[in-house]
């Protein structure tokens, strides 16, 4: 079998690029011949069509990528299989997607957007993303590593450390966390609320809007904000080093830190609904807390990059829920649960370790993607 990979490469930080790169690893540990390039790239791609000659080219992105991992393969006679995530509805290239033998997406619940928005089913398989569950593994707290984590952050031993990681901390639902922090009021122990964005335009709006809430609810010297750019070699003891990973997230089609949390052996706190009905256990892996709020709309504004003219605006045939909100009470009663539960953090996240290993480490995925295109497509 012979494989060109599409996606953000060489990879940075974000979960496209990580998923894309784990994928290209698993594929090359099993002696699979994979090339990876930028979906970008069009002369690089032209050259690897026209010398590789590929079996399938696989694209990772979502549907507003369709004319750089599928249009363009297609025209130079290349197989297109997409691995697509959904950011709440999909406006365009339902024609193309129908077309196609063989969609690939990262969960059930994706795939119930593209079928809602009119993508046929019967073409669709759940591929979940990966995780490198031998860097994202259980550490002990006197480990150089996480101490020194847990010090920069300005987190004392008997301090709690919950995290919460995203491009933004509110879309990864850090405003409901806050607030069910605040409503625990003085029957939390003592803790610290951790939010690791990423450095951009948006975020540093968002993350004032964030720390104007935290002071509103009176919890802003329990609020710690990092915006500083880091690698995939740091987050694995980012991550090892909370006590708690809450993640409640507004929108998400898979639910990368959540699951590399769980590898770590944290207990995390999620959202009923979503991807999270895949990845996370109530009860057993993860505190999934109940739905308080669902955003709808019935319109929106796309452009050039979702294949349509500046500006343009779309109205839906019905009202379409575009991301959730979870219920505060919800949230605040699972981490009362972890908070002053030792026991129960422990036993959440060593069935999420387990959990994480056997179903999403990137060498399961990658076996998982092979099987898929002998059994779908019959290449071997």
């Amino acid at each position: 079998m012979k494989v060109l990979l599409l996606y953000d490469y060489p990879p940075s930080p974000g979960g496209l690029a990580t998923q894309g790169d784990l994928m290209f690893r698993g594929l090359s540990e099993l002696g699979v011949d994979v090339h990876a390039v930028n979906l970008e790239a069009e002369l690089e791609k032209e050259w690897y069509y026209r010398w590789f000659s590929p079996d399938v080219v696989l694209g990772v992105g979502f549907w507003g990528h369709t004319p750089q991992i599928i249009l363009h393969p297609q025209q130079f006679g290349a197989r297109a299989v997409p691995w697509l995530v959904a950011d709440g509805y999909i406006a365009n290239y339902q024609p193309v997607l129908n077309a196609l033998p063989l969609i690939l997406v990262t969960s059930t619940w994706v795939k119930e957007m593209y079928v809602r928005d009119g993508v046929r089913g019967d073409n669709i398989e759940v591929l979940p993303v990966g995780c490198d569950t031998a860097a994202f593994a259980p550490r002990e707290r006197n480990d150089a590593r996480i101490v020194a984590v847990r010090e920069r952050l300005g987190i004392s031993e008997e301090e709690l450390m919950i995290l919460t990681v995203g491009g933004d901390a509110a879309s990864k639902g850090g405003q409901e966390v806050m607030r069910a922090l605040a409503l625990l009021g003085r029957d939390a122990p003592p803790y610290k609320y951790v939010c690791k964005v990423w450095p951009q335009p948006r975020t540093t709006k968002q993350t004032a809007l964030d720390m104007e809430l935290a002071t509103e609810l009176g919890i802003e010297r329990r609020v710690v904000y990092s915006g500083s750019r880091t690698s995939r070699e740091f987050m694995p003891y980012l991550v090892a080093a909370c006590d708690i990973y809450a993640g409640p997230s507004r929108l998400e089609g898979f639910g990368m830190v959540q699951v590399e949390a769980n590898a770590c052996e944290r207990p995390v706190i999620a959202i009923d609904a979503m991807a999270f009905r895949d990845t996370m256990v109530h009860g057993e892996t993860a505190l999934l807390a109940s739905v308080g709020e669902e955003i709808t709309t019935d319109e929106a504004i796309v452009g050039p990059a979702q294949g349509f003219p500046e500006g343009h605006r779309l109205t839906f045939p019905f009202q379409r829920t575009v991301d959730y909100r979870a219920s505060v009470p919800s949230v605040a009663a699972h981490l009362a649960t972890l908070m002053l539960d030792a026991g129960a953090r422990q036993r959440l996240g060593r069935a999420g370790r387990r959990r994480a290993v056997e179903r999403y480490d990137y060498r399961v995925v990658a076996k998982q993607f092979v099987r898929i295109m002998r059994d779908r497509l019959g290449i071997e």
